[in-house]
């Protein structure tokens, strides 16, 4: 029961963590547009985060608890090994500035530990596909639904003036951002709930049904708001101006398509990374506008980092594994 006791809470550090790395992704448009103070941004995505709870059903938490590492061989040491893993990782890139995904980190995590602990049979192998190709999906899905929008709201405000449109979208910015603080907690809170939930049915302490328990949803969106509100600073300078330097319509226009996107791969159970959506909308935005306002150097390193999360977790998880008895 102690090491229960101990999983939940590391997972619940995790999910503090994911919040405190992602916040970037909910504030850094609204922040470097000035739109809202650090502050006001903060506030308003830790409490969209945390009401999200109440918007989506737990369809990613229970892909995440029996999609990757099969529920019956799993075992609470490669729980706690997978997490510690993407604590690390989360900690590296949020120290540099790099905005990666903390849900291909923890699934790279449980990975590497179910690797040393058990062997290959235990994964599952077409979770782990879907995972890896949605590291390229999902950028690409924001990148295309940005372009799409930014190109559909051009049209229609052409012959405004720059100053109206200024006053206009900065309103709307602070809807958009809040509609994607919804939708980054409504995703990213399941990944905690669903290897919370994972512990406790490993565990017999959820009976021969695997389900997400009430006070795991609360706990989960509870943690990612209280991390969220902190805030990961180093990474809301990377998205708000080292990709793009951002506008309240460009900000606006990525936020929104992030939010669709988030809110319907959320219905689908889906656990895209939010990081990966919305930093695609943001390359996909300023391309439509003016494809050498994008800073591709940038933009390089951050696609670097996003195809070494899963393989850096993967070793992590290997290491911490052995060294937990």
């Amino acid at each position: 029961m102690f090491l229960v006791v101990t999983i939940i809470i590391v997972a619940l550090v995790f999910d503090f963590l994911n919040g405190f790395h992602d916040s970037a992704n909910s504030i850094a448009t609204v922040v470097t547009t000035r739109v809202l103070t650090p502050t006001q941004a903060v506030i308003m995505a830790a409490f969209a985060n945390f009401i999200a709870a109440f918007f989506f059903t737990t369809s990613v938490a229970a892909t995440i608890g029996k999609g990757i590492v099969e529920p019956t061989a799993i075992t609470p040491q490669i729980i706690l090994g997978g997490l510690i893993a993407a604590c690390i990782w989360n900690l590296i890139t949020w120290y540099i500035g790099l905005p990666v995904s903390s849900s291909h980190a923890l699934i790279g995590g449980l990975i590497g530990a179910a690797i040393a602990k058990i062997g290959f049979h235990a994964l599952i192998v077409d979770g782990i596909v879907k995972t890896f190709l949605f590291i390229f999906i999902a950028p690409l899905i924001g990148m295309l639904g940005a372009a799409i929008f930014t190109s559909l709201v051009l049209l229609i405000v052409k012959n405004r003036s720059n100053t109206g449109m200024k006053k206009t979208f900065a309103r709307f910015q602070i809807l958009s951002s809040f509609a994607y603080s919804i939708g980054h907690g409504g995703n990213d809170a399941q990944k905690t709930m669903g290897i919370i939930a994972l512990t406790l049915f490993s565990g017999n302490l959820l009976g021969s049904n695997f389900y997400i328990p009430v006070w795991v949803i609360l706990a989960s969106h509870t943690a990612i708001a209280i991390g969220t509100f902190f805030g990961g600073w180093k990474i809301v300078k990377t998205m708000g101006s080292k990709i793009i330097h951002l506008n309240p319509f460009e900000g606006f226009s990525a936020e929104t398509a992030s939010a669709v996107t988030l809110f319907i791969t959320s219905a689908l159970g889906i656990p895209v990374s939010t990081t990966h959506v919305i930093t695609g909308s943001i390359i996909g935005v300023g391309t439509v506008e003016n494809y050498r306002k994008v800073r591709w150097i940038t933009t390089r390193k951050i696609l670097l980092a996003w195809l070494l999360t899963i393989p850096v977790a993967v070793f992590f998880g290997m290491i911490i594994s052995v060294i937990i008895p």
